[in-house]
């Protein structure tokens, strides 16, 4: 009886338009989540203290059809021959750039660069490798756990691979807020 009160004061037409919104905002939010956007929970710390594991991202899956990924940005990707897992790491390099990794820092074409949402230094060298077209080199922000471009397993990613770059954390709601990329700062070493 309660929900026929409400509706009680509804014309017929009025009653319809309701229902013609409520579908199209359906069916329209069906259509951004299957084409723009896709939910995606981390699992695991290799992006601390950036994105904690459990935490719950929206990731935009347009930008790269229309440019390609950019340093800082944060990206969800698969590894060639493993469709079930996703990664998800900072873009560090793009094509072209050379890279290396010494002393605790990561040098971009022979400048160190400024990574301020790092917790530690990076242990470990690596390098000198060289970007190749049409792929990217990516980091964890947590790089003393994290498997990324400097395994054999992951290596340099595929932009084809690239699902999308994360947009959004809408999960938990302490940290709900954008994962706007960080402006990577190259600096003279």
């Amino acid at each position: 009886m309660p929900v026929y009160r409400a509706f009680r004061g509804f014309s017929n037409s009025r009653l319809l338009d309701f229902a013609h919104t409520v579908a199209g905002a359906f069916l329209l939010s069906v259509c951004i989540m299957a084409f723009a956007l896709k939910a995606f929970t981390v699992d695991g710390p290799s992006m601390m203290p950036t994105i904690r594991s459990g935490e719950r991202l929206l990731v935009d899956r347009l930008t790269y059809r229309l440019r390609s990924p950019r340093r800082g940005e944060v990206v969800v990707f698969r590894v060639s021959g493993e469709q079930r897992q996703l990664y998800i790491k900072r873009v560090i390099g793009v094509p072209g750039d050379t890279i290396v990794i010494s002393d605790g820092r990561v040098y971009i074409n022979g400048i160190v660069l400024d990574e301020p949402y790092l917790e530690s230094s990076v242990l470990g060298n690596f390098g000198p490798y060289a970007v190749p077209k049409g792929h990217v080199f990516v980091l964890g922000d947590n790089r003393n756990n994290s498997e990324d471009s400097r395994t054999p397993r992951v290596g340099f990613v595929a932009h084809r691979m690239i699902l999308g770059r994360a947009l959004w954390r809408y999960w938990p709601l302490t940290r709900v807020g954008s994962l706007e990329a960080s402006k990577l700062v190259l600096a003279s070493s």
